[in-house]
């Protein structure tokens, strides 16, 4: 499992670090697909999450929110070095649940491929993920989509044509709208 879901971890968190670096500050207050979070608020998400997952590898808790600081590429290094390690593979996490640690590997896939296209789109940019790194997603939340919604990670499915790329099948699944526009 590490040797397959570690390399796509990798290449999520390099494309979402490469996208938070490339956003100026006067677009910031910009809408995004999530309407909880502007776009500062949703990279000050992003930014408390990596430090989650790199706390969870380690086998340790859920850190405090902190104010946006503008430090995503460093949290995200630092996140891919606790998954690095075998151990972090191993067990269950007592801080998420109870959950399988590699469950808890693909939602930080998840968080950083659904997070990124939510910048993406509020921001105007790019994002493009491997079609192996899209199938993998899809089937994670074809498995997780009741428990996710259940617990307010994932919102209510948004209907996507079957023929749709696997990445846009994944965000409808997780209650994205791949059309969605500022």
């Amino acid at each position: 499992m590490r040797e397959e879901l570690l390399p796509m971890l990798r290449g999520a968190a390099q494309r979402t670090a490469d996208l938070v670096t490339s956003v100026p500050e006067e677009e910031l207050g910009r809408p995004t697909p999530c309407s909880e979070f502007d776009v500062r608020g949703l990279v000050n998400h992003m930014e408390w999450a990596v430090s989650l997952f790199e706390s969870v590898a380690g086998g340790g808790g859920f850190p405090p929110q902190k104010e946006y600081t503008g430090d995503f590429p460093e949290r995200a290094e630092r996140m891919l070095i606790a998954w690095d390690k075998p151990e972090s593979w191993e067990g269950v996490s007592e801080a998420m649940g109870g959950l399988p640690r590699t469950v808890i590997a693909h939602m930080a896939l998840t968080d950083l491929v659904a997070h990124g296209w939510d910048l993406s789109r509020a921001t105007g940019r790019g994002y493009e993920v491997e079609e192996a790194t899209a199938a993998r997603l899809l089937a994670f939340a074809r498995d997780m989509a009741p428990i996710g919604r259940a617990r307010g990670a994932f919102g209510e499915e948004v209907a996507v044509p079957e023929d749709a790329p696997t990445l846009e099948r994944f965000l409808g699944l997780i209650g994205r709208d791949p059309a969605w526009r500022p």
